[in-house]
């Protein structure tokens, strides 16, 4: 059975010779280099112990400089796994995700018409290279040496000239003795609805040949160069040649400068690439005027592990970055990624360049955003949250868009900072009268902390009270983190003066919902060392009844809604007093004494636990204070003890 050329073309595209050959060697980590694909192990056909095997991953071809073995993909799997060439093929194409062509007894029939299509596009690069030299491509020349393209960018893009006329590439080609169906099959002329003599595709444009992965020409891309005219930029048709969903422009030479460390970069447009080329960065490529599909994300990972999207900083730019993403985000995997740099508004990469220079734009490819960064922006900027159902559709959109990542640890990790952003997005400066606490509903229920009176909250200082407090809100937290999403739009708004508070509740809150081994280890890992040993040390956290009674699920929670409730009180007496200073410099009255006597109270109330004595007390004739209750049910078990006295 014979295979299409293309079809083993994009076999070699899609499969990862290090992944191939890494099911079968052990790779010398301190002689590889896995960013740039250059890997070394001891070689899998001889017996040996060092690393002499060598994968250059990105040219897809090993060498064994002990044995001299060499060969592809194919050609490994054939040798390690001693099967067919058939075999090899239909092994490494279900593990690319590929369907077997169907048996053709034509094939080499059509690789060798392929072969003609290729050689009558590269003519038509000669004839366009020519036109731009002659008196009629004038103006093209012009056009470029305006936008910076000099002869040698010219010559090294192979960029040509397609004149007005309507048969003039007909007329050569034909004159070349070139069949005129293979010239419509090409894309480079149309038949005429008019029933005349075919007319040529492109006409008064500049002409940027478009090349695979092995350099030969496949299709053009052409700019006009009438302003009025209704296409700018137009590609060559679909053709047994060109796909456009399946091709980037200048991907050979990009992914030779990217095997040599240059960051691979993904612009919008031909002028954009060549622009980034000229200026330094010989590692870019462009689609083809549709939106990136995910066969070209492929192509790109198998270049480099995280690719650069170069955009425009406009809504258009802004646009095509969101529909990168949503492309994107199924087919990651870990180390397979996307990073964005979103350009000044206004100018693309050639602009960018030419009025600021290389650095200008090697800052901003420096400087690039993770793809969850982008994710979190477009679900968020110009948007207000100022409702509980504002942020549930916030939460459920992003968790949507997660699930729609395959891998379970990466899936993982996009939460984990989807978390941490939402925390950054939602807490509120401390700020008087306006601080995280004044919007707590927490009330203060249950039993109190049987060591608060003796404890440094009651001679220690607003902040000594502060963090210890807090302190006792992480440590009954971490003993029982199921409860952090109880909390959670409380432990958000606390303000955590102490450095190590404020890690260990960002560490909570993204760990919320996880299994409480996993919190626990996240809270180790935050703090340094044993996260509930470091808050305990203080006397007054250390004695609190629910870590002394761990697993005391209730008793937790009720602790934690005390200090909540006691800390939401202090700070509203802070804010009171801080409005009423204002206050005494205006005309003070009755209404500031009355506000500040209720925040007082307010305070004095939630620092009392539910469980102090509430008793009322009648004063003795002896001056001593008789619980009343105590003294009615004396009175009444006298009075029982009096009726039933016997008499003698």
């Amino acid at each position: 059975m014979s295979l299409p050329p293309n079809f083993l073309d994009e076999l070699r595209t899609r499969t990862s010779l290090s992944q191939v050959v890494g099911r079968k060697v052990m790779w010398d980590t301190r002689k590889s280099n896995q960013a740039k694909g250059d890997m070394w192990a001891p070689c899998p056909f001889h017996q040996e112990k060092s690393a002499s095997f060598h994968v250059d991953d990105r040219k897809g071809y090993y060498y064994c400089f002990g044995c001299q073995a060499k060969g592809d993909a194919i050609s490994f799997v054939r040798e390690t796994e001693n099967v067919g060439f058939m075999e090899a093929v239909e092994i490494l194409a279900a593990e690319a995700g590929m369907q077997m062509p169907a048996r053709d007894p034509k094939a080499q029939e059509k690789a060798d018409h392929r072969t003609q299509l290729v050689e009558v596009m590269e003519q038509a690069v000669r004839f366009y290279r020519l036109q731009l030299r002659s008196a009629a491509g004038t103006d093209a020349r012009d056009y470029l040496t305006r936008r910076g393209l000099d002869e040698a960018t010219q010559d090294k893009f192979g960029i040509g000239f397609a004149p007005p006329g309507w048969q003039t590439l007909w007329d050569h080609l034909t004159a070349q003795g070139i069949a005129p169906e293979q010239i419509i099959e090409a894309g480079l002329a149309k038949p005429s609805q008019k029933g005349g003599k075919p007319y040529d595709t492109f006409r008064n444009r500049i002409m940027f040949p478009i090349r695979d992965a092995r350099g030969r020409a496949i299709a053009f891309g052409g700019r006009a160069m009438d302003p009025d005219d209704n296409a700018k930029y137009l590609n060559s048709p679909e053709t047994p040649l060109f796909d456009k969903s399946r091709t980037l422009y200048n991907q050979g030479p990009a992914r030779e400068a990217a095997g040599k460390g240059q960051p691979l970069i993904v612009a919008e447009g031909y002028m954009d690439v060549i622009a980034l080329a000229s200026g330094g960065f010989e590692a870019a490529v462009a689609p083809l005027g549709t939106a990136v599909t995910e066969t070209q994300i492929q192509m790109l990972w198998r270049i480099t592990d995280e690719p650069i999207m170069a955009l425009d900083g406009d809504k258009a730019g802004l646009k095509a970055a969101y529909r990168v993403i949503d492309t994107a985000l199924p087919l990651l995997e870990a180390g397979k990624s996307l990073r964005f740099v979103l350009l000044p508004e206004g100018k693309d990469p050639d602009d960018l360049i030419r009025s600021e220079g290389r650095d200008a734009m090697r800052a901003l490819v420096d400087a690039a955003q993770p793809m969850v960064q982008l994710l979190w922006r477009r679900e968020t900027e110009g948007r207000v949250f100022d409702s509980p159902e504002r942020k549930a559709a916030l939460d459920k959109t992003l968790r949507e868009r997660i699930r729609t990542i395959q891998d379970p640890s990466l899936r993982s990790h996009y939460g984990e900072e989807i978390k941490r952003l939402r925390w950054e997005l939602f807490r509120t400066p401390s700020k008087p009268g306006n601080g995280p606490y004044r919007r707590s509903n927490a009330s203060a229920q249950g039993k109190p902390s049987e060591g608060t009176r003796a404890s440094l909250l009651a001679s220690g200082g607003k902040d000594v009270e502060l963090r210890l407090r807090e302190a006792v809100i992480l440590a009954a937290l971490i003993s029982v983190p199921d409860l952090i999403s109880e909390f959670e739009a409380q432990i958000e708004e606390m303000s955590c003066i102490d450095p190590d508070h404020a890690t260990l509740r960002t560490c909570l809150l993204q760990h919320a919902g996880d299994a409480p081994e996993v919190v626990q280890a996240a809270a180790d890992a935050a703090l340094g060392e044993a996260a509930l040993e470091k808050l305990c040390r203080a006397r007054h956290v250390a004695i609190t009844p629910c870590l002394r009674n761990p697993g005391d699920r209730e008793l937790a929670r009720l602790t934690i809604a005390e200090e909540l409730a006691k800390l939401e009180a202090g700070i509203g007496l802070d804010a009171e007093i801080a409005e009423a200073a204002e206050d005494l410099y205006g005309a003070a009255d009755e209404t500031l004494t009355w506000r500040l006597s209720q925040a007082a109270a307010a305070r004095q109330s939630a620092q009392r636990a539910q469980s102090e004595d509430k008793a009322e007390y009648d004063l003795g004739p002896n001056g001593a204070a008789i619980n009343r209750d105590e003294r009615s049910a004396f009175a009444a078990l006298m009075e029982t003890i009096r009726f039933d006295k016997p008499r003698s």
